[in-house]
Order: C-alpha cells, then sequence, then structure tokens
C-alpha cells in the first residue's frame, strides 16, 4: 500500500523522537499501535460484511436459477402427465371400441328365439246374423 524504505522509516522516527520527545514516544507509539489495530479490525469488518452480503446475494441468484429450474421441470412432469392421461384415455376408447363388437358379434351368434306366432282366436268374428 505505501512504500516506505528503511531509510525513509528512519527519518520519520528522528523527527517524531525530536518532536515528541523522548519521553512520552512509547506512549504516542502504543496509542498509535491501538488506533491502527482498530482501522484494521474495521477495515477486516467491511470486508467481511461486503464479503457476506456477495455471499447472499450470489445464494439469492442460486436460488432463483434453482426455483427456475424446478418450475421447468415441473411443467415437463405436467405435460408428460397429461400425454401419459390422453394415451391412456385413447386406449381405453380403443379397447371399448373393440370390445363392444365382439358383444355385438356374439349376440349375433346366440340363436334368438323366433317371435311367438298369433294364436287363432277361438271366438270366431262377428259376422252379422240374418
Amino acid at each position: 500500500m505505501f512504500d516506505f524504505s528503511f531509510s525513509e522509516l528512519m527519518v520519520v522516527m528522528v523527527v517524531a523522537l525530536i518532536v515528541i520527545g523522548p519521553e512520552r514516544l512509547p506512549k504516542v507509539a502504543r496509542t498509535l499501535g491501538h488506533l491502527w489495530g482498530r482501522a484494521q479490525r474495521y477495515v477486516n469488518g467491511v470486508k467481511a460484511d461486503i464479503e457476506r452480503d456477495m455471499a447472499i446475494e450470489e445464494y439469492r441468484q442460486l436460488q432463483q436459477k434453482i426455483q427456475a429450474e424446478a418450475s421447468g421441470l415441473e411443467q415437463s412432469v405436467k405435460q408428460a402427465t397429461l400425454t401419459a392421461d390422453r394415451q391412456v384415455q385413447q386406449i381405453n376408447e380403443a379397447v371399448a371400441k373393440l370390445s363392444s363388437p365382439d358383444q355385438t358379434i356374439q349376440s349375433d351368434q346366440t340363436p334368438s328365439m323366433p317371435p311367438p306366432a298369433a294364436e287363432p282366436s277361438s271366438v270366431p268374428a262377428n259376422k252379422s246374423a240374418n
């Protein structure tokens, strides 16, 4: 991030020693260390939040993709079910058609009794009497 050479770092330390003084320099260094640690923790926290948000977004996209695939699969299963139902219905109709002529053939083959003949009436027809 920052490119400091050893000589530049030594110059900054000597200037800090002169400006701050040898008595307060350890306290200032400790405070700077704490601030540096807080800054690093903050940056790491922000990075973790960003990564978590990105992961959540990736999971949402994955969930949407899976839902789209599931709905497509559901549609294809419904289509296959409808096709199978139509085919079963056609087969049932064909079986019904095939069984109907068999019954008529069987009924045609069974001897049927002739219709009963009209019996002559024992009462003579009324003729007008002389």
